[in-house]
């Protein structure tokens, strides 16, 4: 990933971006549900998965019950996907369990709970425009990471992918190099201690915030009635209600 603008310049342009932005959470039951399009042409793209003639891309986790997808849209135009499992002791279901059972099962046996991002996916032409697309779309991980009040977040990456989380989030490398089922490229775990690790995440990127009413249309029960509804990015108001200098 690209070197990272100063703090205070990339808050500036992506304050006014998210103006613009929209998520819209996914009906995992519909399996060609353009998401799913674009996680396989991302992925083919690179040749980490195998032909198929349906051209989408899934995987058994999303069919848990802690599965929760979005779509990242700039002017109702998908530009990138995300996917994370809240991980909890009565509901264990998370990919990076299944790659680090031993660490994510001793979090868990001891009452911890577990924010999960997988199969983040952008569209090739947007990334290519949008340097700061993959702050558009780990913002939902922000966001959900503040909405459960979780524990830990989670970032399982490709291993030059590593130093965008522990520069940019401060994620901390965790276990050894390893492979995720299905997919042809290695994985590393990083990891980040959510109470001690938020509000740095704010102070540093203001435009991660969101209002009360984006978490809740996005996560809540309220979000069980919007699936497939656009709801708009409100990090400018959040911002204001959290009296950030944004101007």
């Amino acid at each position: 990933m690209a070197d990272t603008p100063s703090p205070f310049r990339l808050g500036q342009t992506l304050t006014d971006l998210l103006d613009s932005v929209s998520y819209r959470r996914v009906d995992l039951s519909e399996q060609f549900d353009p998401v799913y399009r674009l996680r396989y042409d991302a992925y083919r793209r690179e040749d980490f998965i195998e032909l198929n003639s349906q051209r989408v891309a899934g995987d058994k986790f999303d069919e848990t019950p802690n599965a929760y997808c979005y779509g990242v849209y700039i002017e109702d135009q998908l530009v990138s996907s995300i996917r994370f499992h809240h991980a909890t002791p009565e509901c264990r279901h998370s990919p990076s369990r299944s790659i680090y059972p031993e660490m994510l099962d001793a979090w868990l046996d001891d009452g911890k709970t577990i924010l999960d991002p997988s199969r983040f996916t952008a569209d090739h032409e947007a990334s290519l425009a949008l340097p700061g697309l993959p702050f558009l779309t780990t913002r939902i991980t922000i966001m959900a990471s503040d909405y459960f009040g979780v524990n830990y977040c989670m970032a399982t990456v490709r291993p030059e992918h590593g130093a965008f989380y522990k520069r940019v989030f401060r994620f901390e490398p965790m276990g050894d190099i390893r492979y995720y089922e299905g997919l042809k490229f290695p994985v590393q775990a990083y990891v980040a201690d959510v109470p001690k690790w938020l509000p740095d995440v704010y102070a540093r990127y203001p435009f991660f915030r969101a209002t009360e009413e984006e978490r809740e249309l996005l996560f809540g029960e309220e979000g069980k009635y919007t699936l497939g509804r656009f709801i708009k990015a409100s990090s400018r108001e959040a911002q204001r209600q959290a009296g950030d200098p944004i101007d």
